[in-house]
């Protein structure tokens, strides 16, 4: 992951090596304790941290531009420092990562070089001890239009007992190339499932699984906004906010979010609403981009419900089950009745014509 760690201020602003002056530095457990210790930062024409997070630039193809930054050790040890420039990517997670140091950069990466013209600088520093650093970036002429993004990288490699650390600190840098510029995210794969307690009907939870891709040409961040629906686009749950990180071009990164608070509609319909932006702390960077919505279909049983229903039905039919079985017995005590009063009647009559 690229990070643009602090540093003080440096307590000379001179080319070539300088004295951090600070109280935050490292402190060794003991004496033989080593804490190995890198940072970077952006630096003013005077050579002093200018409050820069990382390298912006917009440039013409074939232009040349200039830039600074400083190379510190904070540790509490000599450190050999290696330092050069790379091209970053989105990795799994998302996250803005650079090439593997043995990895050739194409892009913004392979366009800066150092005071002496070469692609990388070697040197030491001791404790506490900042060197101030040179560079250019000189765009081709045949660039493609749009954002470039890499890192000028400081690296110290940590011997251990049986395996070397390449510790590695980054300032971002991200290059913009005149012309046709592109802004675009997509949300290219979008996907629900409702989770819940299946006895309480009004409390769950929607997953949504997506994919954004940069099929543009500019490095662009986003604010997405979240949501349920149900049956006639009645809203199931109030929105929900988010931000999806910056998506370099060519670039994409899948995310998980939840959607809290969604009852067991049976029918929903989730919705994400992303609104791209660039990150970026330069007004003149920024490009109107148009909101993009993917929605999907999931399905909430509610069971509580239907077994409330299933028992109320069962209910019903054995109410009415049973009515027609006592009136049938009704019926048959009835003609029961009658037939035995009908032969009770004939005997007597019997009797009687007997006795006369």
């Amino acid at each position: 992951m690229i990070a643009g760690l602090g540093m003080p201020s440096a307590a000379t602003a001179a080319p070539g090596t300088a004295v951090l002056a600070t109280d935050d530095a490292p402190a060794a457990e003991s004496e033989s304790a080593v804490t190995v210790g890198v940072a970077t930062r952006p630096a003013g024409e005077d050579g002093r941290p200018d409050g820069r997070s990382r390298f912006t630039f917009a440039a013409d193809p074939g232009q040349t531009v200039t830039d600074r930054v400083l190379v510190g050790n904070t540790g509490t040890a000599r450190q050999d420092f290696t330092v050069y420039a790379t091209d970053a990517f989105n990795d799994d997670a998302g996250e803005l990562s650079l090439l593997p140091t043995d990895a050739t950069p194409t892009s913004v990466g392979s366009w800066i070089r150092f005071d002496d013209g070469s692609d990388r600088v070697t040197f030491g520093l001791e404790p506490q001890e900042v060197r101030l650093l040179t560079f250019t970036v000189a765009v081709p002429a045949d660039a493609t239009p749009g954002d470039h993004v890499g890192g000028v990288v400081a690296s110290v490699l940590e011997s251990g007992a049986q395996v070397t650390v390449d510790r590695r600190v980054a300032t971002s840098v991200f290059a913009r190339v005149a012309g046709d510029l592109q802004p675009q995210l997509s949300l290219t794969s979008y996907e629900a499932s409702y989770q819940g307690d299946w006895w309480n009907p009004f409390s769950g939870h929607v997953q949504l699984h997506y994919t954004v891709s940069n099929p543009g040409n500019v490095a662009l961040a986003a604010n997405l906004t979240s949501g349920t629906r149900t049956w006639l686009g009645i809203p199931a749950t109030g929105e929900q906010g988010g931000k999806v990180p910056v998506v370099l071009p060519g670039n994409s990164a899948s995310y998980e979010s939840t959607v809290d608070g969604v009852g067991q509609w049976l029918y929903l319909n989730p919705f994400t609403t992303l609104s791209p932006f660039v990150e970026s702390p330069d007004a003149s960077m920024q490009v109107v981009v148009t909101p993009i919505t993917r929605d999907a279909v999931a399905f909430a049983v509610p069971w509580t419900v239907l077994i409330l229903g299933v028992l109320a039905a069962l209910a019903v039919l054995f109410s009415r089950w049973r009515r027609r079985r006592d009136e049938v017995r009704a019926r048959e005590w009835m003609d029961f009745v009658a037939e035995t009063a009908a032969a009770d009647a004939a005997a007597l009559a019997g009797t009687r014509a007997d006795g006369s």
